[in-house]
């Protein structure tokens, strides 16, 4: 098992358990207690969990997000997929704009090589898209970024986003369902995909199938605003097929 596997599956414990002793850790994941210690040690340090006398617990509140370190070793497979579908529906010479979140990252990677114009909302992905090996033109919004997640957010990133218009907006979400819509955790983050939406022609979704059928506690608005919806075969067939039923294009990767 990798060090990105053992930490996920670490961290998935104690969120679930609410705690975790080091020994219990060990006989889950088949690693040393040694090898146990040192891995929440370093989970602590990201802000995953926290460390306490022989073991960890849970630091996130219900409805709280997890932290970016660590979702960015979730269903890693399944994003880099469904980041590839994405960018084979955008065509040279579009204008994107791109959400922040450990998918649209994976977009981000992808994009650096096309003829387009790419905003993103994340410090991850400005950096990504700045390399000046990229064939893609970079447009950089103003904002604030969100701690320890690098997403842009406030009146600055929202007069950017009004003061232009986007032949394509790429949103991640946290949560969405046929009857809920698109929700996110943050409700500055929710501000901001609403302007996005607001601001393009047309609305990709990238969601790993988790993401279906959970519901965050800012709504962004229904589900009938996006034209597609990318996810895996781990989606919920009931939520796929009542997203469809709504009028959602659906694109499945295997």
């Amino acid at each position: 098992m990798s060090n990105a596997d053992r930490h996920r599956l670490i961290a998935q414990a104690v969120t679930e358990s609410g705690s975790a002793t080091v020994a219990e850790l060990a006989v889950l994941t088949g690693a040393s207690e040694m090898t146990i210690r040192r891995d929440l040690d370093t989970l602590a340090a990201q802000g995953v969990l926290e460390r306490v006398r022989g073991g960890a617990r849970n630091l996130l509140l219900r409805g709280q997000e997890p932290p970016f370190t660590l979702r960015v070793h979730e269903a890693a497979d399944a994003k880099r997929r469904i980041a590839a579908e994405v960018v084979s529906l955008i065509a040279d010479g579009e204008t994107v704009v791109l959400d922040s979140g450990t998918t649209c990252l994976e977009v981000a990677r992808l994009l650096r090589g096309r003829q387009v114009t790419v905003m993103p909302l994340s410090l991850q992905a400005i950096q990504l898209l700045g390399d000046a090996s990229g064939a893609a033109s970079l447009l950089v919004p103003g904002g604030r970024p969100r701690s320890s997640e690098g997403a842009l957010t406030g009146p600055l990133t929202l007069a950017s986003l009004s003061a232009l218009r986007f032949d394509t907006a790429v949103l991640g979400c946290c949560g969405l369902s046929a009857v809920e819509g698109m929700t996110a955790y943050d409700l500055d983050d929710a501000a901001v995909k609403k302007a996005a939406i607001a601001s393009a022609r047309r609305v990709i979704a990238a969601a790993d199938g988790s993401k279906l059928g959970r519901t965050a506690r800012a709504h962004v608005g229904p589900a009938t605003l996006l034209h597609t919806l990318v996810t895996d075969a781990a989606a919920p067939a009931d939520q796929v097929a009542a997203l469809e039923e709504a009028g959602t294009v659906l694109r499945t990767v295997d």
